[in-house]
């Protein structure tokens, strides 16, 4: 198959899997803010991401059992009529049936995850990697713009139903249109390795030196994981409109984040992993501060979108250097679990900061908050140097 036919598929599967994250991540804390819900509750809204953390539990069955693209279709149906049941259940006073319906949510999207990733990583020949990334951040940041951009837009302060039937619907086609998809090739289950579907877990976790690995890829991108559920809770309660939030700081953004990422995968390919890890995981992290030198001012509505747009792009180009770094450690044999595991420990930082985030902004202020996750983000470089060294091993491996 032609590399540019791979990535025709590979973008409509991570607009598929961009989508249903941009709602649980964009759209909803707009959602929730509108009809009074606390930075606190908001916050805590994070912990529905667990699913994307926990996903390796189920990930041995992902790569076991049927193909990925009937994970992929099933996935997305059962979103789509969450979705649907999401205008009936009652907001203001957040239930138990609430609260259910998101984890059922973001359980169904983590399952279509890891059968996306696999599926990508199988698709894709050595040296694909630098493309390939790009475009598949570029479609997932497509996917983020149609769920918090256009589908906020489109709500405004009265129109959520609608939003979220046509999100259920756009989410329906896009199953249909993966069961059309080819099935990647990949190996048989006789030749799974000794230790049962749980062997490639075990084989990571007693890697010398895993715990390297594992830590960089938590910390990599914490401070851009604390600061993304309080972004839009920032720009409401600095007056601006639903309608700015879901033009600029989401469509605009993600467009911004979509030009950052293709840079990122073209600078990838070219500089190699390790040096692009360095240089764009830099910008990502500088770019936090931008977002605290607004909230410590009285800065208008251009300085916001500013930080806005400059955050999105770095974000976008450290982005696709770390998920060429994931698919590079990964064994292709047994893709789906290895980088469920890896995308677990991500998902595991990601989700706590973010349940964290609102009672730090809360408690400090939003100034302070947004200068602590430019602090977050510093750890990680302490250890690409050893990183690094995974990363030459995969060819190998």
């Amino acid at each position: 198959m032609s590399l540019r036919r791979k990535l025709i598929l590979v973008s409509l599967l991570y607009f598929a899997e961009g989508l249903p994250f941009g709602i649980a991540i964009d759209a909803l804390p707009i959602y929730f803010r509108l009809h009074g819900i606390s930075l606190e509750t908001i916050g805590l809204m994070s912990l529905l991401g667990l699913p994307w953390t926990f996903k390796v539990l189920w990930a041995p069955l992902v790569d076991r059992f049927g193909e990925r693209r009937h994970w992929i279709a099933g996935a997305a149906f059962s979103m789509a009529l969450l979705l649907a049941l999401l205008p009936f259940v009652p907001v203001e006073q957040p239930t138990l049936m609430l609260w259910a319906l998101l984890l059922a949510f973001t359980t169904a999207s983590a399952t279509q995850d890891i059968a996306i990733d696999a599926w990508t990583i199988g698709l894709l020949d050595p040296g694909e990697e630098g493309p390939g990334n790009g475009v598949r951040v570029m479609a997932y940041r497509v996917g983020l713009i149609a769920a918090g951009g256009g589908l906020v837009v489109l709500a405004g302060r009265e129109r959520w139903p609608l939003a979220f039937g046509l999100a259920a619907v756009v989410l329906s086609v896009l199953a249909v249109l993966a069961l059309l998809a080819p099935e990647e090739s990949r190996r048989q289950p006789s030749e799974q390795k000794a230790g049962g579907v749980f062997a490639p877990v075990v084989d990571w976790l007693t890697r010398p030196g895993a715990w390297v690995l594992f830590v960089f890829v938590l910390t990599f991108k914490l401070g851009d994981a604390a600061l993304g559920p309080m972004v839009k809770p920032f720009w409401l309660d600095r007056g601006l409109s639903v309608e700015e939030i879901g033009f600029v700081s989401t469509t605009l953004g993600t467009v911004a984040s979509v030009v950052g990422a293709l840079a990122g995968g073209l600078i990838t390919r070219r500089y190699g992993i390790v040096p692009a890890l360095w240089s764009l995981g830099a910008a990502q992290a500088l770019s936090n501060l931008g977002y605290a030198a607004v909230a410590f001012t009285d800065a208008g509505w251009e300085a916001i979108w500013a930080a806005s747009l400059l955050e999105s792009t770095t974000g976008g180009l450290g982005t696709a250097s770390f998920m060429a770094f994931l698919m590079s450690v990964c064994d292709r044999r047994q893709a789906a679990t290895e980088y469920a595991l890896l995308s677990a420990v991500f998902g595991l930082g990601r989700t706590l900061s973010g349940a964290l985030s609102g009672i730090a902004a809360a408690r400090f202020g939003y100034a302070t908050f947004f200068l602590f996750t430019f602090l977050l983000a510093l750890p990680a470089f302490a250890l690409i140097p050893a990183a690094g060294r995974f990363v030459r091993r995969a060819d190998s491996a």
